[in-house]
């Protein structure tokens, strides 16, 4: 079936309100998941059509070509059917998206296959008007986080050092974009964290969830921390349709089960809204995304 303009941009902006969301409380990573998902494989690097097969598809596309540099974006991403309208989203501005006249630590770039001079290490397209050559031989269409040192003279050979795209948060407590993985349900978004140790406290939201004052809203010292949502019919029924959590009380999944939105006007909340406002409450007390 195709989709009409209008049916394919209501998802798009929606999209685009959960990126910008995320880019702004600084949220490291963003967890897309399908109470309908059969694989746990990435629907978006399965097959060949020219059409996603999820609404997860379409959603984890759109968050990462948000979340690219503009001027990464039209290598690594090929034409699409649902980034035909991606252009009417607001940009995100986050602090590593740089315009071509702007200096800093670090930048992201993507490897070319044009050969470096020498034959050393890897040519680096950075956004800037010389590409660079990094320590390391890599394929082409690789993205890669680049520390670009206090030089400024790119013609002088020097090889920049490829870093982890943790380090200039790590480093310089420099914000740098949102990663997004897919999970076919509730339970692989918890037991396959991406980050070393796990998740330290895992938090859900519900209208039937515990209701606590942000004065009153008491979080261990954590280094992750994470924070879900349901769809329209809540968490409760996530954990229903999931094999492994099937049965158990929403208290028994989550560390937390909390309402944080009690004196909403309208019975549904949007995931978008869910995740500005919540967000909004857990930032006042220091406790996003740290």
């Amino acid at each position: 079936m195709k989709l009409n303009n209008n049916k394919k941009r209501t998802p798009l902006m929606l999209a685009g309100q959960i990126a910008r969301a995320a880019t702004i409380y600084r949220i490291d990573e963003i967890v897309v998941f399908d109470n309908n998902g059969s694989s746990m494989d990435d629907p978006t690097t399965v097959g060949t059509s020219e059409g996603d097969k999820s609404n997860a598809a379409f959603f984890i596309r759109i968050l990462r070509y948000l979340e690219t540099p503009q001027y990464l974006r039209k290598t690594l991403f090929t034409r699409h059917s649902c980034l035909r309208f991606v252009g009417l989203l607001p940009p995100l501005d986050a602090p590593h998206h740089l315009r071509k006249h702007e200096w800093a630590s670090y930048r992201e770039g993507v490897t070319l296959e044009e050969k470096a001079p020498n034959s050393v290490g890897t040519l680096v397209d950075v956004g800037l008007d010389e590409n660079i050559v990094i320590d390391k031989v890599l394929g082409p269409g690789i993205r890669v986080t680049v520390a670009m040192g206090n030089d400024r003279n790119l013609n002088t050979g020097t090889l920049h050092q490829v870093v982890q795209s943790t380090t200039p948060r790590e480093e310089e407590g420099m914000y740098w974009g949102y990663k997004v993985r897919y999970a076919p349900n509730l339970s692989s978004v918890i037991e396959n964290c991406s980050f070393e140790g796990g998740y330290d406290y895992v938090i859900g939201t519900s209208e039937h969830g515990q209701v606590v004052k942000s004065s009153e809203l008491c979080i261990p010292e954590f280094r992750h921390l994470l924070i879900t949502f349901g769809g329209l019919a809540g968490l409760e029924e996530c954990i229903d349709k999931d094999k492994k959590l099937k049965g158990k009380d929403a208290k028994e999944v989550f560390h937390s089960y909390l309402n944080l939105c009690p004196h909403q006007g309208s019975r549904t909340i949007r995931s978008e809204k869910k995740l500005g406002s919540q967000a909004e409450t857990l930032d006042t007390l220091r406790l996003v995304m740290g």
